[in-house]
């Protein structure tokens, strides 16, 4: 501020303002002398002399904000950073207000800070840059009026982040909930981009500042199925007016907010928590601080730009839309990368084969199971270790491709991801050898952990590929919400009763029932031992020749479906896939196992497991053409 800035804004002369200044008023009348005292005081005018003089350090830093809420904890990060470098923060407030902004930077300027951190209230602002560097003082701004260079928190990146959260979860009809205020406007980019980086269109009648009658519409007619908001006490209120309107969170409408790191307890009736990303607004502050004084003390060593990592707080208000919550399969088990080798014969003790073709697909039992129940048109959520080998991209890869939901899958370090080696003779009989890797570390913690993707879950799909421990952890989760279990006992032998006793529908081959009831000497006696434990049905799948269930009230064989035998590895994995899919879609127990023979049949005429897995489509259009052949056939026959 200088002498002609003083007298223009008190309407005088410079040399008016010089004279009071200087204590040469004799001349001038006291309501003058108040008026031009009254500003030089306000905009703290110090006359060139004094102005030029060589300040020493002071070990201040000055920190001008807009408003008195505009940095939240940030401030607390910077301040706390400040004093343990030795400096004191002397902190002004803007109010939004142009006039008070100019007063407190001629305050900072005065007070000799060695640095200012900036927060401009418009852009207009800017223009008053010169007062600090005529000063020499080293300045960093922050916030949306700050230049192309000022330092953003980044609510960009954070609403990018939560939009495709909900995305992921096969959301399209996202709305987006703001408050005014400093973040509203990245925050808003950050939904835009996200919604057009996965070519979705921009709605803007799904851009709320009120929670009006507009938005209730939008609820009440299905038009969106989740919401992001900007603020943490927004997404609270419409919280609270949803459960005035009876409807669920997230059974009805999913929701995102973000939220502070230190955000004062909020309590509304009947609510708990919201899943939120948390901004670290203390972290900003504190590498805001530590970026001016490296400037200050021209430090070599410059911090790195600020980078948040974002994830989610919790899941407790974030599903899938509305109509897809119905009964879904979740899949616990095994994840492989499997090598099929094609051999005259399969190999034995003494005797050496040599294999012409080799093939290579994702597969485990989980992978199959999982990928056959999406084919068959059901939602599926996959739960089991890989490692963390370049395999793993491989799964990951899969389950995208066939719509298998991924979140239950971890990546283990410093583990592979399983293997399987699988011999197919040109009978389509096989061998496999696998080495376990990343499945065997899978243990009833981590089910345990995972238990929010058994959620909504109608048939929970278990494998024996995994410690028998996991297996009964993954029953009793599965039980806990609501789900009926099916376990197919692989490479395991005899199954304690702890286990059997979890399990509502077991399917054995021949080979593991007489594992399981070494006991037992017949079909029916060891299928009736099993209904002991408490298994509802027991599914003895005979290869060709069909299979055998047995429950407390049925008893009956039901035979293959004759298809030419190519490769008969992954027919116990489509049968069950197809078995839970169309008890899953409401048929009756023998019209279920009838159409999973189609389905295993349909899988053994083709090479590797995967590739061989029947689309819902394709089975019921085959079944339909089939069974007209059959008709035809017994009527021919009757001539």
């Amino acid at each position: 501020m200088n002498i002609k800035e003083i007298a223009q804004l008190a309407g005088v002369s410079a040399s008016t303002v010089s004279k009071i200044v200087n204590q040469k008023d004799e001349s001038i009348s006291s309501e003058t002398r108040e008026r031009v005292l009254k500003i030089v005081r306000e905009y703290n005018y110090t006359p060139y002399a004094a102005a030029t003089a060589s300040p020493a350090k002071t070990w201040i830093l000055g920190i001008l904000l807009r408003s008195s809420v505009s940095l939240d904890s940030t401030l607390d990060g910077i301040i706390q950073t400040a004093q343990q470098n030795g400096y004191s923060a002397l902190v002004y407030n803007s109010y939004s207000d142009m006039e008070q902004e100019l007063k407190n930077i001629t305050s900072l300027c005065k007070n000799n800070v060695d640095g200012i951190i900036w927060e401009p209230v418009s852009k207009e602002s800017l223009s008053r840059t010169s007062h600090f560097q005529d000063m020499n003082i080293p300045l960093m701004t922050i916030g949306p009026n700050g230049g192309d260079n000022s330092h953003m928190i980044p609510y960009e990146e954070a609403a990018y982040r939560i939009t495709q959260e909900l995305i992921s979860r096969k959301h399209r009809s996202i709305a987006c909930i703001l408050k005014e205020g400093r973040r509203t406007s990245a925050f808003l980019n950050g939904y835009k981009k996200c919604l057009f980086d996965n070519h979705m269109k921009l709605d803007k009648d799904l851009i709320f500042y009120d929670l009006d009658e507009s938005l209730i519409h939008k609820v009440n007619t299905h038009s969106i199925s989740g919401i992001i908001s900007s603020h943490y006490r927004k997404s609270l209120e419409f919280y609270q007016l949803m459960n005035t309107l009876s409807y669920r969170i997230p059974e009805d409408i999913s929701l995102i907010s973000l939220k502070n790191d230190t955000m004062e307890n909020l309590a509304f009736p009947n609510i708990s928590e919201i899943s939120t990303y948390t901004m670290l607004n203390a972290d900003f502050g504190s590498y805001l601080c530590n970026k001016i004084i490296t400037e200050i003390e021209k430090r070599t060593d410059k911090p790195h730009s600020f980078v948040q990592d974002f994830h989610l707080d919790n899941e407790i208000t974030v599903s899938f839309p509305f109509n897809l919550n119905v009964p879904k399969i979740t899949v616990v088990g095994s994840i492989n990368i499997d090598t099929y080798l094609n051999v005259p014969q399969l190999p034995h003790s003494g005797k050496t084969v040599s294999s012409s073709t080799s093939f290579v697909y994702p597969g485990g039992k989980g992978i199959n199971q999982s990928i056959g129940a999406a084919k068959l048109g059901h939602r599926v959520t996959l739960i089991g270790n890989v490692g963390s080998d370049i395999d793993s991209a491989s799964v990951y890869n899969a389950l995208k491709e066939y719509g298998v939901e991924s979140f239950g899958v971890k990546r283990c370090n410093q583990e592979k991801t399983g293997q399987a080696f699988i011999f197919v003779e040109s009978s389509g009989h096989s061998m496999i050898s696998i080495l376990s890797g990343a499945n065997n570390i899978l243990t009833p913690e981590d089910i345990r952990k995972r238990k929010r993707f058994f959620k909504n879950t109608g048939y929970c799909l278990i494998q024996s590929e995994i410690p028998l421990d996991t297996v009964a952890e993954a029953c009793r989760i599965a039980h806990e919400c609501g789900a009926k279990t099916i376990l197919k006992p692989s490479v395991c032998g005899f199954i304690p009763s702890e286990v059997l006793s979890g399990v509502d529908i077991l399917v054995p081959n021949e080979e593991e029932l007489n594992e399981i009831c070494p006991a037992q000497s017949t079909l029916q006696e060891k299928t009736g031992a099993l209904l002991e434990y408490g298994i509802e049905t027991i599914i003895v799948t005979l290869g060709e020749n069909g299979c055998y269930v047995r429950t407390a009230d049925l008893e009956k064989h039901f035979p293959a479906v004759p298809f030419p035998s190519v490769d008969n590895t992954g027919a116990s994995d489509a049968f069950i896939s197809a078995l839970a899919a169309y008890l899953l879609y409401g048929y009756s127990l023998e019209e279920a196992v009838r159409i999973a023979t189609y389905a295993a049949g349909f899988c053994i005429s083709r090479e590797g497991v995967v590739p061989s897995l029947i689309d819902k489509r394709s089975l019921e259009t085959y079944i339909i053409q089939k069974e007209k052949s059959l008709i035809k056939e017994r009527k021919s026959s009757y001539r």
